[in-house]
């Protein structure tokens, strides 16, 4: 499941709320569902090696440099030091910014498939209970469907619930990039679907939209990244109505924006919880977003579009059956996440949502919701449907239209 299927009662929201200003001391100290990773789990143990590897004689440049520096020590490297670099740390180079793209998809490739050897033993360890077996079971499937031919992953993490990043298109190529930002419940084992519901998990909504984004634009080439590579809140808690895991989250979009390769226009689309971490990021995100277009959201922690300090184009949109519309808006040392972002006094362009279904049916195809998210995604905006509140939603806007 990821971001709320089900409404919670309005009744169940405010008791929430109420019961869990008690525990705002505690919560803003530190008290979340985020664990420090193990010593044992393997991203942990390949980060260890890396530092005190080598290539060539020369020491290889901190896992957590800067994407530039990154980009320069790989630059300076032969093609095959590279793979031999992929090879033996695919836990590491698949998830460093500003190494190559291609070589990311490669060494993920070889950390999933490693990954499933390891809960292929698991499957079958008589040591592990029934429900432990069972989830070895679930993350082995999880795993082999991620291999399947022509899928490239920028991201990938089995500690804990997991990390992952799928890109959808030529990311090196592209004219311009969509990055998609889901909500709570996010992991490996809910990063895909299958059955009716499959545009409802990141990788689903990204499919979705770099269809409608290839139909809204069909000469402009795309990329659209289902970005499933932070620590979501796990349902409705206490980490979902406070900031922690927006903030650790924000500092690895901002990582990511900052590494993709060339200079193109980059649109993120967050839904739910992700707007939460979309607008805690925005002000740190480089100059090359253009739009944060946010869905089902609670609020971006902030009073109004303004105060996010971006100057990108900041669009907002909620379905009429959503029940997203009956939390709370409001901020209370640090609980809540204010404003609500289709106000129109918080200052956003309100697009319409039209005929979405319910809080995880923006991205259904033919839907009036995916049409405007397609539109902003390839710069079309003369396209978007504004709603009924902001009629002028596409008006004096920044950035060239793209046709």
């Amino acid at each position: 499941m990821t971001s709320f299927d089900s409404s919670p009662t309005l009744t169940a929201w405010r008791t929430l709320l109420a019961i869990a200003v008690v525990f705002v001391m505690l919560a803003t100290t530190g008290w979340t569902a985020v664990r420090h990773q193990r010593s044992d789990e393997p991203r942990t143990v390949a980060l260890a090696s890396w530092a005190k590897g080598s290539i060539g004689g020369r020491a290889l440049p901190p896992a957590d440099a800067q994407p530039h520096r990154l980009a320069h020590f790989f630059a300076t490297l032969t093609a095959a030091q590279q793979v031999r670099l992929a090879d033996k740390y695919p836990l590491v180079v698949g998830n460093l910014n500003g190494a190559p793209v291609t070589l990311r998809y490669r060494a993920n490739r070889l950390a999933l498939a490693q990954a499933g050897t390891v809960e292929e033993r698991r499957a079958h360890d008589s040591r592990l209970s029934a429900e432990g077996r069972a989830e070895a079971v679930r993350r082995l499937d999880r795993f082999r469907s991620m291999l399947d031919r022509d899928r490239h992953f920028l991201a990938f993490d089995p500690s804990g619930r997991g990390h992952a990043a799928e890109v959808f298109g030529d990311l090196d190529r592209a004219e311009r990039v969509s990055v998609v930002v889901p909500g709570v419940d996010t992991n490996l084992l809910t990063l895909e679907r299958t059955g009716t519901k499959t545009n409802a998990a990141p990788v689903g909504m990204a499919k979705s939209l770099y269809a409608a984004e290839r139909t809204a634009g069909p000469g402009v080439r795309t990329a659209v990244i289902a970005w499933a590579d932070y620590t979501a809140p796990a349902g409705i808690g206490m980490d979902a109505a406070l900031g922690n895991l927006a903030q650790r989250g924000a500092v690895r979009l901002d990582a990511l924006v900052g590494a993709l390769p060339g200079r193109t226009p980059v649109s993120l689309f967050c839904h739910s919880y992700g707007s939460v971490l979309c607008g805690v990021a925005a002000s740190g995100l480089p100059a090359r977003v253009t739009d944060i277009a946010v869905a089902g959201s609670p609020g971006m922690r902030a009073d109004n579009a303004g105060a996010l300090h971006t100057r990108a184009n900041v669009w907002a949109m909620r379905d009429h059956d959503d029940w997203i519309a009956d939390v709370p808006n409001l901020e209370f040392a640090g609980l809540g996440h204010g404003a609500d972002p289709v106000d129109p006094d918080f200052g956003a362009r309100i697009a319409a949502a039209g005929d979405a279904i319910g809080h995880s049916g923006y991205f259904e195809p033919g839907t009036e919701s995916l049409g405007n998210f397609a539109a902003i995604g390839v710069g079309t905006y003369g396209s978007v449907t504004c709603a009924r509140a902001d009629t002028g939603c596409h008006e004096r806007i920044s950035g060239n239209e793209t046709v």
